[in-house]
């Protein structure tokens, strides 16, 4: 009997592929590494260590920016994929083993109507998320002061606006995209 549960695969695969896998993922990664990355930098900014860097003759943001920025803009995309590929197994166990939907229709239905475009998509959004991520974070490090209390007030800035971030430019991210 085809029911809804035939369209359990194809519904799993461009939901985590275009929404779920790079938003999740990188809502996950400015909150763990995002937070590191401006309570490191916010801590190094009040115990004058950027000043120290400025006065042996180096460029701030060059050494401490741009290494985190191309990290970040190569594990977003690879966290990104962890997540798609575990989400599209995990409803395929589900749908599998609890809802008895049978595996081969299941994959057949999810590969039919799931496009190398929409991978591409949500790898392009956690690109640009991961971006958003170490821009925000680095900058609100960079402009902590006030100790350790203003440490934790540029850490937990650098989240939400993260975050913030991600699900606003995910929007627009998703109308750019769905004209290709």
């Amino acid at each position: 009997a085809l029911g809804m549960t035939t369209a359990i695969g194809p519904l799993v695969s461009l939901s985590m592929t275009n929404e779920l896998g790079p938003v999740l993922a990188c809502v996950m990664l400015a909150g763990r590494v995002g937070a590191a990355m401006a309570a490191e930098i916010g801590t190094m900014k009040v115990t004058e260590q950027i000043d120290a860097l400025k006065t042996m003759a180096t460029n701030p943001v060059k050494y401490l920016v741009t290494p985190r920025l191309i990290a970040a803009m190569i594990m977003g995309p690879m966290l990104t994929g962890m997540a798609i590929f575990i989400g599209i197994e995990g409803a395929r166990f589900i749908a599998v083993g609890y809802y008895k939907v049978n595996e081969a229709f299941f994959v057949r239905n999810m590969v039919a109507l799931t496009f190398p475009s929409d991978v591409r998509n949500g790898l392009i959004k956690a690109f640009v998320f991961s971006m958003i991520i170490v821009i925000v974070s680095c900058y609100k490090g960079f402009n902590a002061e006030g100790g350790a209390k203003g440490v934790g007030k540029a850490t937990t800035a650098a989240v939400v606006v993260s975050c913030m971030g991600i699900l606003i430019s995910d929007f627009f991210l998703s109308l750019i995209l769905a004209e290709r």
